[in-house]
């Protein structure tokens, strides 16, 4: 099948705009393999201390330098569900290597928070800088010059786009990307989000809650709806950087295992020491960028991916916009349905045909790149399902029809007829709007809002009977300048209860909002955000409000000339809790706007005065068709 032709114009413009930058990032990982395996320069003094806590046989092989060496990132702990089966991958990996004549060490550790525990916490304030802290740890961790490739033990939210980052930042080296698998279910994601609304209206208990909590999130593994940590798992497959078939498969079965072996064995078979040299910095080019926007799109994943595959994309060289994640998903039909874009999880979606249908689907509609992967076979090799046939892995064709069209169905049959995210443009800047979890009938409002600088407001607000019936909540001096830029997931229960009362409201806000979060028309990661500001400052009580999520719109219903006359109003939040934020500081003073990928860190080629050296491609309030219809990059 013939590539569609929006997926290879915007696939053209994204090359285009990016080649000055992708030239300068090739050139240096080329350079930096040029004269073979780094280990084989360090000294005899260098050598011993990294071989010196060694066992004989790893010892040996090391001092000889003929063999190929792992370097395992690890972000194990045993807070975090998904990351606790990480505690014995090293040495599962290090058994592998033994057994094929080679060697693996642990690199080192990755920090990896959850966001789980510190939604609506002062914690949350670290957590989207804390995806650059794991990518300088993982160069830290490579930075030894002792690994032919390396395998990234990591699932969560900020942990895989930190990973990637790092990797790609050492893009000589082969890279494996390693899941711990979903646990298996629980209770109905549906269910506890109805009992965290009855919570929310004061109709719950304590005790009731915490129960249903603890029914949902109640083994190891990654949480079971399809958020961002999920999500991560099926970006890292369309890009071709994990073993097929490996991102839901439960931490408990025989397979996941099977699978972790099979996952360093081709580590070992992609190095440049043998004849299939595979490095993560020439795999992941424009091409693999898109396909996992594609991939995005036609399941309705997180939208934090709308800043970090911005960011990683940035590391590889690669000028991604949010134009270019747009035209991608108005092109994108939506193919799944997982909560919480629907009632399953992602067991369910896996049962259902999961990442190899859907890839099947798009590669035969020409909506995703065949391209190399790190296994032979390009992206079609991710259509087949890893099975157990006396006890080795072997891989089956996935399923030719849907298993549930209730969560899976096929471009012919699409749930939607675009992918699960839209960019909304107007007098209040650029905005992104998660459509696959909202019903067509509250994709539009027109109300006034309630502008509040600190989301505990809102609560309040309900407490005293003072909300309208139908408003915006308009929480502003969220973005990663003012605070970090936290998901404000905590709103949503308050939300989601007044919306079932039969009330319009909506959520406008240059702060994030949780993979897990839909139900709601929320206009999130507005940019510029009010810490620079950006028009969101102007807001005042009571403006009347249209976000159209059809058409792209989000505007304030003001006249230009009172408000071109207004001043921006100040931050009124009260002063964070310091837990360790103040250690940030110089990220909020440096980091990149959203739609910039939220950097605090240089990453890729350099970049000046803080930004990046082009502008965006298509100007604010240009229409969905103008966006989707081919565009000369300005800078090519």
């Amino acid at each position: 099948m013939s590539l569609h032709p929006r997926i290879q114009e915007v696939t053209e413009r994204i090359r285009q705009r990016s080649l000055p930058l992708r030239r300068a990032y090739l050139a240096g990982i080329d350079a930096a393999n040029a004269n073979g395996p780094q280990r084989s320069r360090l000294s005899c003094g260098n050598l011993a201390h990294a071989f010196a806590a060694c066992g004989p046989t790893d010892k040996g092989r090391l001092r000889a330098d003929v063999t190929a060496n792992l370097g395992i990132i690890n972000a194990y702990n045993d807070m975090l569900s998904a990351h606790q089966p990480f505690e014995h991958y090293p040495e599962i990996i290090r058994q592998l290597a033994r057994d094929l004549g080679a060697t693996a060490q642990v690199a080192g550790g990755v920090p990896a928070m959850c966001d789980g525990v510190t939604q609506g916490r002062p914690g949350m304030e670290l957590s989207l800088f804390s995806r650059d802290a794991i990518a300088q740890a993982t160069a830290i961790s490579l930075s030894h010059d002792m690994f032919d490739a390396a395998l990234y033990l990591g699932v969560c939210d900020k942990i895989v786009p930190g990973l990637l980052i790092g990797a790609l930042a050492f893009g000589h080296l082969p890279a494996v990307f390693v899941p711990a698998g979903p646990m298996t279910p629980g209770i109905p994601n549906k269910k506890k989000a109805e009992v965290r609304e009855r919570y929310a209206a004061g109709e719950a208990t304590r005790e009731e809650l915490l129960e249903a909590e603890a029914a949902s999130y109640h083994a190891a593994g990654t949480c079971t709806f399809y958020g961002t940590a999920n999500s991560n798992q099926v970006l890292l497959e369309a890009m071709g950087l994990q073993m097929p078939g490996t991102s839901f498969v439960n931490p408990d079965q025989p397979l996941r295992d099977v699978l972790t072996r099979a996952a360093a064995e081709q580590a070992l078979a992609i190095t440049a020491l043998g004849d299939d040299y595979r490095p993560i910095g020439h795999l992941i080019d424009e091409r693999a960028i898109v396909n996992a926007i594609a991939a995005l799109m036609a399941t309705g994943g997180s939208t934090n991916h709308t800043i970090h595959w911005v960011a990683v994309a940035r590391a590889a060289g690669i000028v991604l916009t949010w134009d270019d994640i747009d035209v991608i998903s108005q092109t994108v039909p939506l193919l799944a349905r997982v909560y919480p874009n629907g009632d399953a999880d992602v067991n369910r979606f896996a049962a259902a045909g999961g990442t190899q249908f859907v890839f099947r689907e798009l590669l035969d509609a020409g909506l995703m790149h065949d391209l190399p992967t790190i296994v032979a076979g390009g992206m079609r090799a991710f259509c087949e399902e890893p099975r157990l046939q006396d006890g080795k892995l072997a891989y089956a064709p996935g399923i030719a029809e849907s298993a549930d069209t209730a969560v899976v169905r096929p471009v012919s049959d699409a749930f939607e007829s675009q992918g699960g995210l839209r960019l909304l443009r107007g007098n209040l800047g650029r905005s992104l709007i998660k459509t696959s979890a909202v019903k067509q009938e509250y994709r539009y409002i027109e109300a006034p809002a309630v502008v509040v600088d600190d989301p505990r407001a809102l609560n309040k607000l309900h407490a005293a009977g003072l909300l309208p019936q139908d408003f915006v909540a308009v929480v502003r001096y969220q973005g990663p300048r003012s605070n970090g830029m936290p998901e404000l997931h905590s709103l949503a229960p308050l939300l989601g209860l007044l919306q079932n009362q039969g009330r319009r409201v909506a959520l406008v806000t240059d702060g994030r909002l949780s993979g897990a979060s839909g139900k709601i028309p929320a206009a999130i990661h507005l940019t510029p955000e009010a810490a620079r500001g950006g028009p969101l400052a102007k807001l005042r009580e009571g403006d009347l409000i249209r976000l159209d999520a059809e058409n792209g719109i989000l505007e304030a219903l003001v006249s230009a000339e009172e408000w071109n006359a207004r001043e921006l109003a100040p931050n009124t939040s009260p002063a964070a809790l310091d837990l360790g934020r103040n250690l940030f500081a110089v990220s909020r003073d440096v980091v990149t706007p959203a739609d910039q990928g939220a950097l605090s860190i240089s990453c890729g080629p350099p970049y000046h005065n803080g930004t990046w050296e082009y502008d965006s491609e298509y100007e604010l309030g240009e229409t969905a068709e103008a966006a989707a219809a081919p565009h000369e990059s300005k800078d090519a």
